[in-house]
């Protein structure tokens, strides 16, 4: 076997265990932990489905009274059908909208179910943002948990219906046309032939052929979608990227850029969608011709019978209208098979990202593997690095051996060249990067804050985005507005509860990195780590909020990364990171002795006197 089959076999056993994979999940929506309507609502779904089907026998035997009664001149019997055509009709149209309700009411709640337990596992120990770190097919997460587990469940529920619908026609009108058509016999060269159930026969191999034409032709339309859904996808993905940069794109006049980057984008997505229409193309041939010669065929096969008067204008109907419905149940891939492709494509995609997220799972519990531990830390250590060695995904490293402590209300720096890996390393304290080897130790419950250098600000009030990640109903009001004061964002009090404002996109980089700093005032942790959390603000500026927090919060820890000079003023320690052959190492830790850090003591020392005379108050 050569490279490129081994290639193209290994593909195509992954496409299946995707699959499988999907519906190793999917499935536990009937399970122990799933929805408790599940089950009831499949119970109700083939009920009703059940008894579509039976109103549609009694059609099927009312089209043979009412067309023997025509072909008679029985006007008696004539308007007796058509009176018990409309509880019928009625009947039917009745079930065709329960069937409706009833099979978008699983959808709604398998895609519930499962949107709730992909999200769980995404957002959990800080997985989506592990995912943006690795290597693998798993881009656009967001994509694949709304758009493609809504086809994914979707689907399977209309096919279900579909094939349990196609079995109950299937296996009612068969007997119909075995009962109706009976035996064809004719003549051969003086042979006498008989052929049983010859209707049967003729349903059979014509769907037969139908389906084997259709899966033929449509062999390539899997990947065709499967292309389709993965452009689409990063076309959304360039689009919402552009949104949310638009300030930094416009102030460089980017646009000239980026019309040309999207419209790349676009040319793909166009490319899919023709090769798309030449599948739909192909396999429109085949539907059309099956719905076309389907009804005509059985008149066909009928007449000779007919016309020797061996069958009456009813019963020819009657098989005509079986045979149609037989060969729709057993043509039902025909019908089906561009929704299957999307199906599997979609199914494919969502477990791609399973499988990813099944990766960090093993990383996090395997114990074996080499990983960074966090454990509680001994008394008066505010945070100890024992031994630290950060890596990425792939074992490459990127700090090794790293080893320091730090005491509760310590205010240390770490400085280093660019690519050193400060931000690497202050993730890895914040547990926000599994790989690597040693430990971190932090004090046992204590509340920990990171202030990167763009601050998540979410939808909504302006109290909320002070109060993120508390629900703005367990702050004080009072306490927020007076730490928007605090931190200079006072013009933007009056609107504090209004819901109209957009303040991702009102407030300039500088507001939001003070808007962080008001967090820190309403929250109070114990230990926060600001990674170039000044780096839109002046100067000036920085001193204020740095000096703010020295003087609101005296007994918080802080582990900063910057390159400004200027923040040596704020600190006592500052750890120097150098690159070297396996990674960065901590080459020096050096006290810092400045003006800043003595008035600093000194206010910590009073904060601390006068926590020991509270605790004095209390005990006696």
């Amino acid at each position: 076997m050569s490279s490129e089959d081994a290639k193209a076999e290994e593909r195509k056993r992954l496409k299946k265990y995707l699959v499988r994979r999907f519906w190793t999940s999917a499935k536990g929506f009937w399970g122990k932990g799933g929805d408790k309507w599940a089950w009831g609502l499949v119970a109700i779904l083939l009920t009703i489905v059940s008894a579509q089907v039976f109103i549609q026998y009694q059609i099927n035997v009312w089209n043979r009274a009412i067309f023997d009664a025509l072909e008679q001149k029985n006007a008696g019997v004539v308007a007796w059908q058509a009176l018990i055509f409309v509880p019928l009709a009625l009947a039917s149209i009745l079930l065709a909208v329960a069937i409706v309700h009833a099979r978008m009411t699983t959808q709604i709640h398998w895609r519930q179910w499962l949107t709730n337990h992909l999200t769980d596992r995404w957002l959990a120990n800080g997985r989506y943002f592990h995912l943006n770190l690795m290597q693998g097919d798993h881009k656009n997460p967001e994509y694949r948990i709304s758009e493609d587990v809504r086809i994914a469940t979707e689907a399977p529920v209309d096919f279900t219906v579909g094939v349990v619908a196609a079995f109950l026609s299937a296996a009612t009108f068969v007997g119909v046309l075995w009962f109706v058509g009976g035996d064809l016999t004719f003549d051969w060269s003086g042979t006498q032939i008989t052929i049983p159930g010859y209707l049967v026969l003729a349903a059979v191999a014509y769907a037969v052929c139908a389906s084997t034409v259709m899966v033929f032709i449509g062999s390539s339309y899997v990947a065709a979608s499967e292309a389709k859904a993965q452009s689409e996808a990063e076309m959304r993905y360039a689009l919402t990227r552009l949104r949310e940069n638009g300030e930094s794109i416009a102030l460089i006049d980017g646009e000239r850029e980026e019309k040309e980057g999207l419209t790349a984008i676009l040319n793909d997505v166009l490319n899919r969608w023709r090769e798309i229409r030449k599948q739909y193309g192909r396999t429109t041939v085949v539907a059309q011709s099956s719905f076309l010669l389907a009804p005509v065929i059985p008149v066909v096969l009928c007449a000779p019978k007919y016309l020797a008067g061996t069958m009456t204008l009813g019963q020819v109907i009657q098989a005509a209208s079986a045979f149609v419905t037989v060969q729709t149940a057993f043509n039902w891939i025909v019908d089906n098979y561009p929704r299957l492709a999307d199906w599997t494509a979609s199914a494919r995609r969502a477990s791609s990202l399973m499988v990813a997220l099944d990766g960090l799972e093993r990383a996090e519990t395997d114990q074996t593997a080499r990983r960074i531990h966090m454990t509680d830390a001994g008394e008066g250590v505010a945070l100890r690095l024992d031994m630290v060695s950060v890596a990425l995904d792939d074992g490459t490293g990127v700090v090794k051996d790293a080893e320091v402590t730090i005491k509760p209300g310590e205010r240390v720096l770490i400085v280093g060249e660019s690519g050193s890996g400060k931000s690497t390393l202050i993730r890895a304290i914040a547990g926000l990067w599994p790989w690597g080897g040693g430990e971190i130790e932090i004090a046992k419950g204590a509340r920990m804050n990171f202030l990167p250098q763009r601050p998540y600000v979410p939808v909504g009030s302006l109290l909320r985005a002070a109060s993120y990640p508390m629900d703005e109903s367990e702050v004080d009001k009072n306490e927020v507005i007076e730490a928007l004061k605090a931190v200079d964002l006072d013009d933007h009090v009056d609107k504090l509860e209004s819901q109209s404002e957009f303040w991702d996109q009102t407030l300039s980089g500088g507001e939001k990195q003070r808007l962080a700093f008001a967090r820190l005032l309403v929250h109070k942790p114990d230990i926060v780590i600001l990674d170039e959390a000044t780096s839109a603000l002046d100067t000036v500026s920085q001193e204020k909020l740095m000096n703010l927090i020295h003087e609101r919060l005296p007994q918080m820890t802080i582990i900063s990364v910057g390159h400004r000079p200027e923040l040596e003023e704020f600190h006592e320690r500052k750890l120097v990171l150098e690159i070297e052959k396996g990674g960065a190492t901590i080459a020096k830790d050096i006290d810092i002795d400045t003006p800043a850090r003595r008035g600093f003591y000194f206010l910590r020392r009073l904060w601390r006197k006068k926590k020991r005379e509270e605790n004095e108050d209390k005990a006696e």
